[in-house]
This record gives C-alpha cells, structure tokens and sequence, in this order.
C-alpha cells in the first residue's frame, strides 16, 4: 500500500504526517521548538526534519511513496553554492524590509502584495544591502531549503511561497519590473504545489528506510495547508481561522488583489483563494476571559438575538483588512458590569467583521459565500458558530482537519494542485 508524508513547519515545531491512498491518517508525529521562534536556526529545522523523519514506524516509512513540505510564508534565507545557508534567515514576521519600501514603491505596480516590510522581496532588498549578501548564490523560501535537505536539488520554489517575492501566479512567470531589478544571485524556478520535483537523496533513502523511488514534491504555506486540510473544495467554500487573529479565504473563479482593502489573492490550479487577515480574534477575548470563563460565559448567552453592543476588538491600534488602516482605534466600550453581556458583544463584534470581510470579497467579484468551514480554536465555541451563521447566513462548520500537516501530506497524494494548466 502506498503512503504520503505531510511535514508541517510552524513557529512553535514541526509536525508530521503519514495519509494512506484514501486519506485516513495513518502516523502522526511532532517536534516541539525548545527555544523562542526568533532562536531558531536553519540547523534546529534541519534536526527537526530528520527526528520527525526518525518517530515514523518504520513499516510506513518503507511505503511512502511522496513527500510535501510546508513552511511559514516568508520566513526566507539566503544559501551558498552548496545549499549552506550564509546568514541567519529571516522570520515571516521579520519587518526589516521597511528600510527598503520606498525603493520597492517606486518599481513595483501599485497595492501589490510585495509592498509589505514583511514580504519576501523587501526582505530579499533587504539582504542584498549586508555584507554576507556576497557569498550567497540561491534565495530560498523556508519550505524550499527543507525540501533541498531531502531532493539535494537547489533553487526551486512553488508559487504559494513565490507569491510574496512578486512571482506572477497568473502568467506563471517572473515579472518584468522584478527581472528589471536584475538582483545578482539565483532567483528560485517556481513550480505548482505538490509537483514531483524529484526522488529522495539515496542517501537520506538508505539512512531512514524510504524507498529509492520516494519522491519529494513542490511545498506551500502553513495557512494554506490549513485551508487544503478543511474539506472546502468547490467556489464560495471558505474558511475562516479564528485563531489568536482572524484570517478568511474564500474560493474563487475569479481573483482579487486590493492592498487597500487588505485583499490578496492565491493561486490554487484554475481557481483562486481570495481573503486577507484582520487583526482582531482570539487574542482580544483572552486578554478579558480565561478559557474556562470562555466556556462557561458562552453557555449562558442566547445566540439567536443580536447584541446592542458594537465593539472593534483589537489589543492594539491597527488592523489590515478588512479596513487596512494602522491607526484604527480599539472601540471597547460601552463596557458592561454583566461578563456574559460583554463576552456576547465581543463575539457578537468579531463576528460582523467577518460577515464584513466575506461581504467585500463578493462586492469587489469574488463568488458567492456558500458554506464556512472553521479552524482554530473558536471552532470549538458552539454559541459563537450560531452567532457567526446568523449573520453570514449561511451554514458555518468545524473544518474536517485543522492540522496544516494533513493538508501537505493531501498534497503529496495529489502530485500537484488540481486543475492545474501547465
């Protein structure tokens, strides 16, 4: 029987998993981070990659018949001619790009998605500025440097994690204004996710027990092997992420870009996920609320009326989408003596931002909302999913599988997203 090996690369770990051909789980294994997610270096992925590889049964191991890998988006490196990395990467969060902006406005088209401190081409301007740029011959995505540990083949990308370096997930090429930059180091070929890019090393093959015909296959973001995992599949499915923040993808025909608004688009085969991410979510409730406060709260709040209470939850000034403006104020007042009141206002306020974010994809042409999966802790808060279909009106579900994991290794099976022109 054949198996497929998902690999998950968060910033807490990284975990692992094994899928047989009709997608039942089959192994699932993790490796904890110890330190902080800024102290991590290439060579802690590198051990985390090889004990996840190591926890596996081995039975499994020698069935495996393909490997994916996904990686936070734009945690990025720059490596020498034999693939060493030359300088310590830099995070998905990592916004010293900002120094770079003003030269990355005046070539990039306007409101496109590279014009963030935080996005891979800022941080690639970035680099080329330090002195260790010189010994560098390749930049890689995290996920491409991890999945090079395992093929040996340098320089190749897909284009989840190209988005953010300006790739052009529609024409499926470079753009001009990028090539006219004419950066002096390799930038990655960029594949569709999950395209076999070639076998394991025989060295790695031998050393672990895979098979020598195991192949490794072209990777993707966490977040969108989350949304893989969900079971959305057809145009107007979404899925929304209330986790610590709230993140919304939305299937569709069409794609939609609007940096003022917050909005990018992913390419997935011939349709697009469409969404962007607020700042608001889980993160503002437990600054009020303990868990257990959260369940039992919950439970006495009546879902099916609405609450008088208009809220804008943030912990801080700023949201991007869907109002991108860095200087929103939290509105967290009127604050009732009642906790239920003021936990069904919360709810109640993170929910229309949602309702509000889904309402402006379909205005500016995405198609329209029909069913929400959810991930993420508020998945489990029975009282907020019936607040959340009230107001979207539509039905509202727990995804089938939250794990980013599971999405990969669905990749790995797939050889590649569905639909895919090539």
């Amino acid at each position: 029987m054949d198996f497929y090996l998902g690999i998950d690369f968060g910033t807490s770990g990284a975990r692992g998993m094994v899928v047989d051909q009709e997608a039942s789980i089959q192994a699932q294994v993790r490796y904890p981070f110890q330190d902080s997610p800024a102290a991590v270096t290439p060579k802690i992925w590198q051990e985390a990659l090889f004990m996840l590889v190591e926890q596996i049964p081995d039975q499994l191991r020698r069935e495996i018949k393909a490997i994916a890998i996904n990686g936070t988006s734009s945690t990025v490196l720059m490596v020498d001619s034999a693939g060493n990395p030359t300088d310590a990467p830099l995070l998905y969060n990592d916004a010293r790009g900002s120094l770079v902006l003003d030269h990355l406005r005046s070539i990039a088209p306007p409101n496109h998605t590279v014009l963030s401190a935080t996005s891979s081409l800022a941080k690639l301007l970035w680099m080329r500025q330090q002195p260790s740029f010189s010994e560098a011959r390749y930049f890689l995505h995290q996920a491409d440097w991890l999945a090079f540990l395992l093929h040996g083949q340098l320089g190749i990308s897909d284009y989840h994690n190209a988005l953010k370096l300006g790739y052009d997930v529609e024409e499926l090429r470079y753009p001009e204004w990028l090539e006219s930059l004419q950066i002096p180091i390799q930038l990655p070929k960029v594949l569709p996710p999950g395209t076999p890019i070639a076998e394991l090393r025989p060295e790695i093959a031998d050393k672990f027990g895979f098979r020598r015909d195991c192949l490794v296959c072209a990777g993707t973001t966490d977040s969108i092997a989350a949304f893989l995992a969900s079971g959305a599949k057809l145009p107007g499915e979404a899925v929304s992420s209330l986790g610590s923040t709230l993140v919304l993808k939305l299937l569709s025909r069409t794609r939609q870009e609007d940096a003022r608004y917050g909005i990018y688009s992913h390419r997935l085969g011939d349709l697009w996920l469409t969404g962007g991410a607020s700042n608001t979510g889980g993160a503002v409730l437990k600054q009020f609320f303990t868990n257990a406060e959260l369940e039992s709260f919950s439970r006495e709040i009546d879902a099916s009326i609405a609450s008088e209470l208009d809220y804008y939850p943030l912990l801080k000034v700023g949201d991007r989408f869907p109002i991108n403006d860095p200087n929103l104020p939290p509105r967290l007042s009127p604050r009732p003596d009642n906790p239920v009141e003021f936990l069904h206002g919360l709810l109640e306020s993170i929910a229309r931002i949602e309702a509000r974010g889904y309402e402006l994809l379909q205005q500016m042409g995405a198609d329209k909302l029909s069913r929400v999966y959810t991930a993420g802790g508020g998945a489990a808060n029975d009282t907020w999913t019936a607040i959340r279909a009230r107001l979207m009106q539509v039905p509202v579900v727990a995804s089938v599988y939250t794990e980013a994991a599971y999405g990969t290794a669905l990749l790995a099976m797939g050889g590649g997203i569905k639909g895919e022109q090539e």
